[in-house]
């Protein structure tokens, strides 16, 4: 077998498994722990990326394209997309959601007026940017880091690419909602739609974002610009659901929510990712 491809389905078989592995491991050493904090967390954490490291050590990967340096002096516009990118996403969508009643924004003026509503919100996603810095760099150095580039060197096309990696993400997640996931901060998602049906369109939703963050890492040869914008996702997206700042009505809600799981917020952050795209593609034929 191809060395390249062999390495990818280990990383992969990893990358399923190593939630599920984790879940049985506090099973059976009968962790008393909250699921977030426990050991078996730590493994469904570090696993994929964990896996990607060894493999470019010791299984003939090599460094070339793992993507650690910074690349500033030739990446710095990409930089400024990966700090955009949400943002811009968002505003589009909180615009278009309050337009057509998907949304109700009253926890803005509830928290507070002026100032100290954007006092209360800015401390939130002061709070959930720092929980998310260690999570994301393993995240972020397991499928930019590894799988987007080594799915480029064995030469799969760029969109079967980030469909393969959006399907390996999705799935990294399963143990993550179904156990490790507070159920209170679950639940405050969960006020439209029941779990399962939240994780079916999860897939839909990752495929778009992929696509933005895969070509993010390809045009800067960088997994950084990856890493600001996976944390200001979560930074800015969490609070607004999580702390009341805004409410869903019904499957309109959940359709155009400017959180990162709002279907039409992922297909904007997908329009960028394939605008992207034909930049690298420019850049390759110049």
């Amino acid at each position: 077998m191809n060395k390249t491809i062999r390495n990818l389905i280990i990383v992969a078989l990893f990358t399923v498994g190593g939630g599920w592995l984790g879940i049985w491991l506090n099973n059976v050493t009968g962790n008393t722990m909250p699921p977030l904090q426990s050991l078996g967390a730590l493994v469904w954490l570090v696993t994929p990326a964990l896996s990607g490291i060894l493999l470019r050590w010791l299984g003939g990967d090599g460094w070339k394209d793992a993507g650690f340096g910074l690349n500033l002096r030739g990446g710095w516009k990409w930089y400024v997309v990966g700090i955009l990118a949400y943002p811009v996403a968002a505003l589009v969508s909180f615009g278009v959601a309050l337009a057509v009643g998907a949304i109700r924004a009253d926890g803005f003026a509830a928290q507070g007026w002026a100032t100290q509503t954007w006092g209360a919100y800015f401390s939130a996603v002061g709070v959930i940017t720092a929980g998310s810095l260690m999570k994301n760099i393993f995240e972020e150095f397991a499928w930019r880091g590894y799988l987007t580039p080594r799915l480029e060197a064995a030469k799969v096309p760029a969109f079967l690419n980030h469909l393969i990696v959006s399907v390996l993400w999705w799935a990294w997640h399963l143990p993550y909602y179904y156990y490790f996931l507070d159920r209170s901060q679950l639940d405050s998602y969960l006020t439209t739609i029941n779990l399962n049906t939240f994780i079916l369109l999860a897939i839909f939703a990752l495929i778009p974002t992929a696509i933005l963050f895969g070509e993010l890492r390809l045009i800067s040869k960088s997994v950084w610009p990856v890493f600001i914008l996976h944390n200001l996702i979560n930074g800015l997206s969490m609070p607004l659901i999580l702390n009341g700042f805004i409410t869903l009505n019904g499957w309109a809600g959940v359709i155009f929510t400017p959180s990162n799981d709002g279907l039409f917020t992922s297909i904007l952050l997908g329009v960028i990712g394939v605008w992207l795209y034909r930049q690298r593609m420019r850049q390759k034929m110049a």
